[in-house]
């Protein structure tokens, strides 16, 4: 009994630091879904990232009662423990399992996305459909696009150009002046980190849960619930 009140309210402290590092990698998800949608077909790309946010504000009250429980063992905190500990690991095992799953798939449809909307660009300055997300990209994430000009054509669009350069208008004679990363590539990688961030986070966490939910049931058996039917 000891050493699992010990363990309990060492998992509490933890509980409450890796909440902010799991609502980091939701966060960062949700926005980078949002700022580049147009180049995911999949709707659901963010919900492993709402999931992990959603665990992340439960880790706060669960990391509350794990000390609470560590330091006096009240019926109702280690049944109420046992709840939240429960509804985590299905929150985070849900949330490791889709990021593992749309980073695999991701990876092809965003190749077949961006040639789409390469293709169908328009210039920096037109209205097209396809010209935007493309600028926006390459803008945040300073990269270039695979752009296949013809021959005469010695132009990329602006958005291509570094901010430093303001007379820069893409011109491929001067190099030094765009940006040479590929926007594949700095897309690929940021959606492969963010989705392994997450997924590691969850995968740690829902360890460290099963060892408290097993601390905490070894405290169960010592004062057994008599008078709470419902648990």
């Amino acid at each position: 009994r000891p050493f699992a009140r010990s363990l309990l309210r060492f998992l509490g402290f933890i509980f409450w630091g890796t909440a902010a590092a799991l609502a980091f990698g939701g966060v960062f998800l949700i926005l980078m879904y949002k700022n580049y949608r147009y180049f995911f077909w999949e709707s659901f790309l963010a919900l492993p990232g709402w999931l992990a946010v959603a665990a992340a504000l439960i880790l706060l009250p669960t990391g509350v009662l794990a000390t609470s429980v560590s330091a006096k063992s009240s019926r109702y905190q280690q049944g109420a423990l046992m709840y939240l500990l429960l509804i985590l690991l299905w929150l985070e095992i849900s949330s490791a399992v889709l990021a593992q799953f749309y980073s695999i798939r991701m990876a092809s449809e965003l190749k077949s996305t961006m040639g789409y909307l390469v293709y169908q660009y328009n210039g920096t300055h037109s209205q097209g459909p396809g010209s935007r997300p493309v600028d926006v990209v390459q803008r945040k994430l300073q990269c270039s696009a695979s752009w296949h000009l013809p021959a005469e054509e010695a132009r990329v669009p602006e958005s291509c150009c570094k901010e430093k350069y303001s007379h820069c208008r893409g011109d491929l004679h001067h190099l030094e002046q765009l940006f040479q990363e590929g926007c594949l590539k700095k897309l690929e990688d940021q959606l492969h980190f963010v989705m392994l961030y997450v997924f590691w986070c969850c995968t740690v966490l829902s360890i460290l849960e099963l060892l408290a939910g097993v601390s905490n049931g070894i405290l169960m058996r010592h004062q057994p619930f008599h008078d709470v039917r419902i648990l």
